[in-house]
């Protein structure tokens, strides 16, 4: 009997106890989308809806150990990079991706929880920009995150696109500026070096926005892992996200979760 071929795709990022966001929400959003998830974890946070109360950093040599573990057996068609907090996380994930030859490489430049606690440390933010993002396949950041990568104020639409330009410069073959924290609709603007897109949604009003970030992130990743391309699989995410966000209901006291599984459940 021949055997069913899956796409399979690996999370490299920061646990959240909460499950909203990090890699619960990567292995929900590949679950979901029919990609086999396996996962690196960076990271242990103590976290909810309400906020991030404490972190509890994983050694490098586990966490490098973790990549060769799945690489070596069970192999990734595409790679998603989550939080990763010091200089000293980034190297030892940056050799690994090396090491494994990994081409598809999506990267959330996680930063900032959506509580407002920092998840990078100020002395990463340099190792994050001259050796993880000139390997990334596409880069992901929302607005402060683009500002912290390129060292600009971003206001217009135009400050955008140049982030983009200066994202990309950096080595990246492709970046997606999210346009959450605008206000109107929810506008994402793609940029790869030739091509622009805008992806718009309508802004949904809500507080179940928790892990918005790592579920586009990780439904990019899930694209690219089913063959798809690079502006197919951000069309994809941003569907994906939308209707995850229009189906949340209320967990928790705070910023609750998406709903992941809208498609499954009532």
């Amino acid at each position: 009997m021949a055997t069913r071929s899956i796409p399979k795709a690996m999370t490299i990022a920061g646990s959240d106890s909460g499950s909203g966001a990090g890699i619960q929400a990567d292995l929900k959003t590949f679950a979901a989308l029919g990609v086999y998830g396996t996962s690196t974890l960076t990271a242990i946070t103590a976290q909810n809806t309400i906020g991030v109360t404490a972190i509890h950093e994983i050694p490098t040599d586990i966490i490098a150990a973790q990549i060769d573990a799945v690489m070596t057996d069970i192999g990734a068609d595409a790679v998603k990079t989550g939080m990763l907090s010091s200089s000293a996380i980034i190297e030892v994930v940056v050799a690994g991706l090396k090491r494994h030859n990994v081409t598809s490489l999506v990267v959330d430049p996680v930063m900032v929880a959506k509580s407002g606690d920092r998840l990078l440390r100020e002395e990463a933010i340099n190792a994050l920009r001259t050796q993880l993002l000139p390997l990334a396949t596409v880069v992901t950041p929302n607005l402060p995150e683009a500002e912290a990568l390129t060292q600009m104020k971003i206001t217009t639409t135009a400050d955008i696109r140049r982030a983009a330009e200066r994202i990309l410069a950096l080595g990246a073959r492709g970046v997606v500026v999210k346009g959450g924290h605008r206000q109107g609709p929810a506008t994402d603007l793609f940029y790869d070096g030739s091509h622009v897109q805008e992806f718009t949604a309508p802004r949904i009003k809500t507080q179940n926005t928790h892990g918005t970030g790592c579920t586009f992130a990780s439904a990019v990743a899930a694209g690219l892992a089913r063959g798809k391309s690079v502006i197919d699989s951000v069309a994809l995410a941003k569907e994906y996200v939308t209707e995850a966000i229009r189906h949340s209901f209320p967990v928790g006291q705070g910023h609750g979760p998406l709903n992941h599984f809208y498609k499954l459940w009532d």
